[in-house]
This record gives structure tokens, sequence and C-alpha cells, in this order.
């Protein structure tokens, strides 16, 4: 066996191991198939019955016995007809249980990967995987599989009926199919290379769609339609190719078929007569019989070489999944093995952590930090100083590539993702929210929560006029992505949502720097309650969040060079920090000059 046939060999059977349920059901699902199948061959052998010993009996046509062949040929269809709708009911419902379950683990180990690898992919690459990808299995197991299987079981039994009836003419039909099966391997090798970019094309046009449809305000923003419209195309294009390459050679090998096909039932015939005509014991109703045989024999080649399209296809499908699966995810719930948080305020310790992307100089270098529970701390730096990347430690959504991060004195490595989940938060930048209403965002980390207590919350932060401001204030729908709020909005929704989950480490990534400045004192005032007796660790865009900390952290490239309190920071001329601050100052200036006209 060739190294590209024990691949997709192994490819199937792995990917079957991913469906007991499909596999469970399989032996009682061919059962049914097979007494199908054995069915088949009753009209023929009833047509010749019927012919020689009804029609043309010796003492004259015989109607009773033609009545009786109908009879129990009509019995027996009947049977093997209830057999194939059983048959075909459990295997659409065998393959759309095993199916479900492979997208669903598909789709959680996709999210049990880790931000970097996630970032590292395609978004339309990875939902095309647990979409289109395993669209093709489900095609391949329910209409093909077990066909294939079932028409190698009636190629042996008409093979046994048609050698029984004639052994020449039998040597005659698998000789015209001679040219047909040498070709199959090739065939088979040309379609898994071509069905293999179809799926990798594919996955290139979800993730060219998916991004002009979320982009599409950049894209009329800065008048780029024609040009993103022109890479759309592209790929469009480029999957047209790749279906009409594979297409193509499947029709050539389908048209393969029937030339054989119609090779082998013009021979029959006419060897079938010269044999009859020879005296080599051929009859009349055995020849026609022979003929039924031979469209037997014809269909199970041709849904054979179907079938062979479609399982190189599956096939290319099953690798797609299967590479995702066999990606060990990087940030790992330990699970079972591991250990919940300690009850009670919660502190932090960064011990000799580094950090850096693959191939990348260190983002972060040998930090060392200490948080007690409950101090309020700000981390500031320049863009690219490694802020955000300390958040994402903190709240294992990385792990660092040197040291390790302790949260409550225990390794965040040790610690349970439900526990972890549970007991820190981190509010992001961009404040997702997803299609819902404002009331459903909020909540979403404690769903039982009812629309009172979300309301009284939204009270509590300070944001009942905001609120009593929306077309349907907590029922208003916030659109895909939160879209039908302003940034600002969907952060003071993101920032709803952290209170209500009620964490004993609140993380916010530079929460409130997509909001007004009117907004921000608010909300500043609000979250100096919030964030009072928990720790909390904000990343700062605004130094206005630094003066409010108890304590400043300050990172410049990928190092701390300062801590302590925002005054006496202050007095350390020529600092990072006093250039830092300096600098928003100046800004904060001009944008208030800007607002007030000048």
């Amino acid at each position: 066996m060739s190294g590209q046939a024990a691949g997709r060999l192994s490819a199937l059977r792995r990917g079957l191991t991913l469906a007991p349920q499909f596999r469970r059901r399989l032996g009682g699902t061919v059962l049914l198939g097979v007494i199908g199948t054995i069915g088949k061959v009753v009209v023929p052998v009833a047509v010749q019955q019927g012919i020689d010993g009804g029609l043309e009996a010796p003492g004259g046509p015989d109607l009773g016995r033609v009545v009786l062949i109908v009879a129990v040929t009509l019995a027996i269809l009947v049977i093997t007809t209830l057999s194939g709708y059983a048959m075909n009911v459990r295997l659409y419902i065998a393959s759309e249980s095993a199916l479900a379950d492979i997208r669903t683990r598909t789709f959680r180990h996709i999210h049990d990967l880790s931000m970097l690898h996630q970032q590292s992919e395609r978004r339309g690459s990875m939902v095309s995987r647990v979409t289109t990808d395993i669209d093709q299995i489900s095609q391949f197991l329910q209409y093909s599989g077990v066909n294939l299987l079932l028409s190698a079981g009636q190629l042996v039994v008409t093979t046994i009926v048609m050698i029984v009836y004639s052994w020449q003419l039998t040597i005659v039909v698998y000789l015209a199919f001679a040219p047909m099966i040498l070709a199959t391997r090739w065939f088979q090798r040309r379609l898994s290379a071509l069905y293999g970019g179809v799926r990798v094309a594919v996955g290139a046009m979800l993730a060219a769609i998916a991004e002009s449809v979320v982009g599409a305000s950049v894209i009329r923003a800065y008048g780029i339609r024609d040009r993103t419209a022109r890479r759309l195309d592209a790929t469009i294009e480029a999957n047209r190719r790749a279906e009409y390459r594979a297409q193509r050679m499947a029709v050539l090998g389908s048209q393969f078929g029937e030339l054989s096909a119609a090779v082998a039932t013009a021979a029959a015939v006419v060897v079938g007569v010269v044999l009859g005509i020879g005296g080599h014991g051929i009859t009349v109703g055995m020849l026609t019989a022979f003929l039924f045989l031979v469209v037997l024999f014809i269909q199970p080649v041709q849904t054979m070489t179907e079938v062979i399209t479609q399982a190189q296809n599956a096939i290319a499908g099953w690798r797609r999944v299967l590479e995702i699966q066999d990606i060990e995810p990087d940030v790992a719930d330990p699970g079972g093995d591991g250990v919940p948080l300690p009850d009670g305020p919660l502190d932090v310790d960064f011990r000799d952590v580094s950090f850096a992307y693959p191939g990348g100089p260190d983002v972060l270098s040998r930090v060392e930090l200490r948080i007690p529970a409950r101090r309020r701390v700000a981390v500031v730096g320049e863009t690219g100083s490694g802020k955000t990347t300390l958040a994402k430690l903190l709240t294992r959504l990385m792990d660092p590539t040197r040291g390790e991060v302790l949260v409550g004195g225990r390794p965040l490595t040790d610690v349970r993702f439900d526990s972890l989940r549970q007991r820190v938060v981190m509010v992001p930048q961009d404040g997702f929210l997803f299609d819902a209403t404002v009331a459903d965002n909020a909540r979403f980390g404690r769903p039982e929560l009812t629309d009172e207590q979300v309301g009284a919350a939204f009270t509590d932060l300070g944001l009942a006029d905001w609120l009593a401001g929306l077309p349907d204030g907590l029922a208003t729908q916030v659109g895909e992505r939160g879209e039908a709020l302003s940034v600002g909005e969907r952060q003071l929704v993101a920032l709803a949502r952290a209170y209500l989950a009620d964490p004993d480490l609140l993380v916010l990534d530079e929460a409130t720097s997509a909001v007004d400045p009117a907004t921000e004192v608010r909300l500043q005032r609000t979250l100096d309650a919030v964030t009072r007796g928990r720790t909390t660790v904000a990343i700062a865009h605004r130094l206005s969040t630094a003066e409010g900390a108890d304590e400043v952290i300050v990172v410049d490239a990928g190092r701390i060079v300062q801590r302590g309190p925002h005054a006496t920071l202050l007095r350390e001329p020529g600092s990072v920090y006093a250039k830092l601050y300096a600098s928003w100052l100046e800004q904060t200036r001009a944008d208030g000059v800007a607002a007030s006209g000048g």
C-alpha cells in the first residue's frame, strides 16, 4: 500500500474513532443493507423463471406459475424495501448524532487553544473546519460510506448469480470494465489532491468574506470597496477554479464508467446471442435475466466511482478537522488534577516572568512583581511596552515562556479554569458584546440574575441616566458585536458585566480608553467604589486612572522600571513616568482646546 493510501485509511480510521455513535450502529445498518441488496437479484431470477418456466414451459404458458413467481417476488421486494428504509433511518440518526458531537468537540477544542494560536489562524479557516468540512464528512457518511460497502456486496452477489447463468458472459462483462478498474487508483490519487485544494480554497474564501463583513465600516471609511471587492473576487475565483478542476476530474471518471457500462451491455447481448445460437445452454430467459444482472453490476460500479469522488472530499475534510484536534492547547485546563483558588482576597506574584511570541524577541523580560491583596494597581507605559501582555498572562489567556505567575499563592498553571474564570475577570479594551439585549450582555457571567438586579447594578455604577436614554432600556438590542451602540457605550456594558461577575481579582485592560472624558470622570468615581476591597490591576492608557491607584507600575521595553504612588513617581524628574504624565497632560489640554473650538 502506498504512503498516500495509508494516509487516507489512517485519516478515515481516526475520523471514525471520533464518531462512536456511528460505529455502534454500523453493524445493524450494514445487515439491513445486505438484506436489501440480496433482494435486488430477486427480479432477474424471477424474470428468468417467469420466461423459461412460465411463458416458455414445455406444455405451453403456465400462468399459475407466473402468478406465483410474481407474488413471491413482490413479497420479497416489500421486505427489502422496508429494510432499505430502516437502514437509511438508522444511518441518518447515527451520522447526525456523531457529527453533531464532532462539531461540538472541534468547536470546544478551538476555544481551548490559546489566544496566541487563535490570532495566528484565519478565523474563516477555523470556522470552515466546523462547518463546511464536517458537512462534507456528513454527506459521505450518510450517502456514500455505507453505500460503498453495500455496492461491494451487490457486486459480489451479482457476480455469483451471473456465473451461475453464464461464466462466459461474466468474463465478457469484467473485461469491459477492466480498463476503468485499472484506472481507479490514478483517479483516486488525483481526486485526493484536487479536493484537498478545494477545502483550502473554501477556508480562504470564508475568511475573506468574514473579514470584509466585519470590517465594512473601515472599508467604507477608507474608500477601498473596489480593492476589497477585487480581493474577495480573487478568493471566490480561486475556489471556483479549485472546484472546477476537481469536478472535471470527477466527471471524467464518471464518463469513463458510462462508456464501460455501454460496452459491457452491448458485448453481453452480442456474445449471449452467439452462445444461444451455438447451443451453449443460454435460453431467452437466462439472457434476459443476465442483462438485468448487468444493470445491477453497473450500478455499484458507477456508484463506487462517485463514492471515490465524495470519499476524497470527505477525507480532505477529515484531515483538516484532525489537524485542529491534533493541536495540543498550550494553555491547558488542569481539570480534575488542578486546584481552586483559595477563598478570600487574592494577591498576585510574577516570578522571573518572560514572554516572547514565536520567533520574536522578549515582550516581557524577567519581570518580578508582587501585588498585595486588595491593592489597586495601575500599569502604565508606552504603546508596545508589554502592558497588555502582562494582563493576558495574569488572566492566563497566555502562559509565560519563562517563569511563573501566581495568584493567591498558587501557580496559575495548577488552577482549574472554572475557579480561575469565576474569581478573576478581565475587561478587554474592545468591550466585545454578543447579539442580545443590554441586560443579557451585562449578566453574561451570571445568567441567573433578574432584570431588577441588573438594573440595580447600573444604578450603582452611576449609569441609570444613560440606561434610561436607550430606546428600550435593559431590553435594548445591541446588535452583532454590539454595533448598535457606540464604542464608549459598549465599554459601559462591558464594565457593568464585570461588576456583576463580582470577581476577587479585576483586570482592566485600558477599559476606559474608549469613553469620553465626561463619562470617564463619572465611571472613575464609580470604579473607585467598585474596586475598593478587591485586588485590581488596571492597564492604563489615560493616566487619570493612575492618579487614583494605590500604586503605579511603569513598564518600559518589557521591563518594570518604576513603581510607587503617583505623587512619588512624579517627583522623579526625567523619569519614564514623569515624561508619560507630561505628555498626557499636554494631550489633554490640546483635546480641551479643540473641544472648546479654539
